[in-house]
């Protein structure tokens, strides 16, 4: 009990004391016109000594009592609801205690045909001592916080010269938030001249003093020619990108910077100062694209206390990964990656950025390919869960080196998976991708038979829930087009766009990873008695007659897709400068093998609700295991002799063996994507000819 105490109460430091003596001497006050109050023209008698003797213990014992009820725990300028709670709970305390006080020590006592009787509090003084001192606890905070808030006295607290003028967009709870900043931190140095808000409702109304001029729609272009701001922060954390896009087209073309606020899921990632948080606004911001905001905690308890080893931990999505799980109370996280900068990288920023304790990190250099080094590793580590994020990712160079491509991508996801099922992991989850769909470039036939492998694995070793996870372009991964484009508008263009009306669907990192973590969870198999419905059938992994018929396939939700030709023009009027005019967009026509748009969902595969949003399941009937690794002992064969056009054959058979297996008609719903298979015959061409 004493150590609780010790930690309720603060520090006394000097404006501690200075308060404390402040609200000890309005507390007496209050406790002597309580009297005055109550009896008029004053007490008299009895109760006018009981005043004078009790006044002194108000005075003395409620400073303790206002300390234990943690008041003092922040200065008066930045109080708020909680430290106005903390003020009623310590002045109703201070009035209890006075009136047991009073009650057990009699301070005055009376003479009567019976004896003596105490003089206790009347009814009245209770009542107004307490009502007089919330008036007066409540009211010097509330003094205090709005001197040094409002701008009219701003002189007297060193005045706002040179500040720079800012108009907030939206006046909800994120654009109060940036006011309340901008009016107690004066070290910002900005001064607000208004707000934006597309409710009707807000419109002519005053925000502490600062008032809603108008939407983001009409009366944007108005309102920034009459207010003339030098910066405009948009704080509207679930603002749609249109909305952004809006903002940012405007203030362009009169030359204003515009800063954000991070997104939902940003601010539930990061903590912090929300000056710190205030961004420029990014590409991801302004696609039109709605963010995939989703709380983990609670259906992320696999990862709970469990061993997760990541491969390809240092790369774009592996380290995420590493960030979001290390969130999760993992008991050890397991970073495996081959290129030691990128390893030590990420390492290091979980150690002193995360705050990850380096007694849950072991870093591990190992090559994914090396099936013996896996071995070690995993029986060294013995993890439970297991993300394969280790992957070639750049199609251009994937095409002019298809051994590696398929090697890296196809051979050492097989090689993972089959490790990971001896050594009895619990769940493997592989990070693939929308150009696994009906491949038609190296890159994508390579990750194409990597989800074949996991259903070879699947019948090996059942114990071990196998899924894999297939979405779209990361935005800002370093295999996406946003670091290109952005070097080449750093060199002054010319921006090259492949073909006008070509379309990606597009996650930004964190996103694509939260869904990834979603994914595992769904990915876990029960006993089929459990599960009468087709939806808890999904869930446990595709079980279909008391038997797991192949790995799963999530796929993510993620939108609509966008052009490219709309990305390039964003991200060149982003960097302040005009489309066309500063920076020239050429179209440099299609590579081979590119597709106009990609798809989520082969032909044969039908698009399942999981039950979880944002997450479908590509519900298709696998290969058979024994085809699966014949096919794939005579592409290790041509892997090792270097045989570019045998694989490619080999590669293409596997395809249309694929692309024969017959489809689940039964349960098929309509695919977010169709279409055949076009790598078999893509890639026997290119590599013949």
């Amino acid at each position: 009990m004493r150590r609780r105490i010790r930690s309720a109460a603060p520090p006394l430091h000097r404006h501690t004391l200075v308060r404390l003596a402040v609200d000890g001497t309005l507390l007496a006050l209050a406790y002597y016109l309580a009297f005055q109050l109550r009896f008029n023209n004053g007490p008299t008698g009895y109760y006018a000594h009981l005043r004078d003797r009790t006044v002194w213990w108000v005075l003395g014992g409620s400073l303790p009592v206002l300390v234990l009820a943690r008041v003092y725990q922040r200065r008066w300028r930045y109080s708020g609801q909680r430290d106005y709670e903390a003020v009623m709970r310590g002045v109703l305390a201070v009035v209890a205690l006075t009136v047991v006080a009073v009650a057990v020590l009699r301070p005055v006592e009376r003479s009567t045909h019976h004896g003596t009787s105490a003089i206790g509090l009347p009814n009245g003084v209770i009542v107004l001592f307490a009502l007089l001192s919330l008036a007066f606890l409540l009211g010097v905070r509330a003094i205090a916080r709005s001197v040094y808030e409002r701008r009219p006295l701003a002189a007297f607290r060193g005045g706002r010269k040179g500040e720079r003028r800012v108009l907030i967009a939206g006046a909800g709870e994120g654009g109060r938030l940036v006011l309340r900043e901008i009016l107690r931190n004066r070290g910002l140095g900005l001064a607000p001249v208004g707000f934006l808000d597309d409710d009707p409702g807000k419109r002519g109304l005053r925000i502490d003093g600062v008032r809603v001029r108008g939407s983001t729609e009409g009366d944007l272009p108005r309102i920034l020619d009459e207010s003339e701001p030098d910066e405009v922060i948009i704080a509207i954390p679930s603002a749609p990108g249109s909305t952004r896009a809006r903002i940012v087209r405007e203030c362009r073309t009169r030359g204003i910077p515009v800063r954000t606020l991070p997104t939902v899921f940003e601010l539930l990632q990061t903590r912090g100062a929300l000056a710190r948080q205030m961004r420029e606004v990014r590409v991801e911001d302004v696609l039109g694209r709605e963010p995939v905001v989703m709380e983990l905690d609670g259906v992320s308890s696999y990862l709970a206390g469990s061993t997760v080893l990541v491969t390809g931990a240092g790369g774009s999505i592996g380290s995420e990964l590493c960030r979001q799980i290390a969130r999760l109370e993992p008991h050890r996280m397991v970073l495996l990656d081959h290129a030691e900068d990128n390893l030590f990288a990420i390492q290091r920023e979980l150690e002193e950025e995360r705050h990850v304790s380096p007694s849950m990190l072991s870093a591990v250099l190992a090559d994914c390919k090396e099936e013996e080094r896996m071995r070690e590793v995993l029986a060294e580590h013995r993890p439970t869960v297991l993300f394969h994020a280790a992957a070639y990712k750049h199609v251009g160079l994937m095409e002019a080196n298809p051994v590696e491509a398929v090697r890296n991508n196809a051979i050492a996801t097989r090689v993972v998976a089959h490790v990971a099922g001896e050594s009895g992991v619990a769940r493997f989850v592989l990070v693939s991708t929308d150009k696994a769909v009906a491949p038609a470039t190296v890159m994508g036939a390579s990750k194409a038979l990597a989800e074949f492998a996991l259903d070879a694995a699947t019948a090996r070793f059942p114990a071990t829930t196998y899924a894999a996870v297939r979405f779209g372009n990361v935005l800002g991964s370093s295999g996406s087009v946003v670091p290109l484009f952005r070097r080449q508008i750093e060199r002054g263009g010319p921006v090259t766009v492949t073909d006008e009306r070509m379309t990606r669907y597009f996650m930004t990192i964190p996103e694509a990873v939260q869904l990834i973590i979603r994914s595992g969870s769904l990915a876990c198999p029960e006993p089929a008695h459990s599960a009468p419905d087709v939806l808890s059938s999904l869930a446990r992994g595709g079980q279909r007659d008391g038997r797991r018929a192949g790995a799963d396939v999530f796929v993510l939700d993620m939108g609509e897709p966008v052009r490219i030709l709309d990305l390039a023009r964003a991200m060149i009027e982003l960097s302040g400068l005009d489309p066309d005019r500063d920076i020239e967009i050429e179209i440099v026509g299609r590579r081979p093998g590119e597709k106009l748009h990609e798809e989520l969902f082969n032909g044969y595969e039908s698009a399942v609700p999981t039950g979880a949003e944002k997450i479908m399941r590509a519900e298709r009937d696998p290969l058979a295991a024994t085809a699966v690794e014949s096919m794939f002992d005579e592409i290790g064969l041509l892997v090792l002799e270097g045989d570019a056009a045998g694989l490619a054959r080999k590669v293409a058979e596997l395809s249309a063996a694929q692309l024969q297996a017959p489809a689940p008609m039964a349960r098929r719903r309509a695919p977010l994507g169709t279409g055949a298979l076009e790598a078999p015959a893509a890639l026997l061409h290119s590599r013949n000819s």
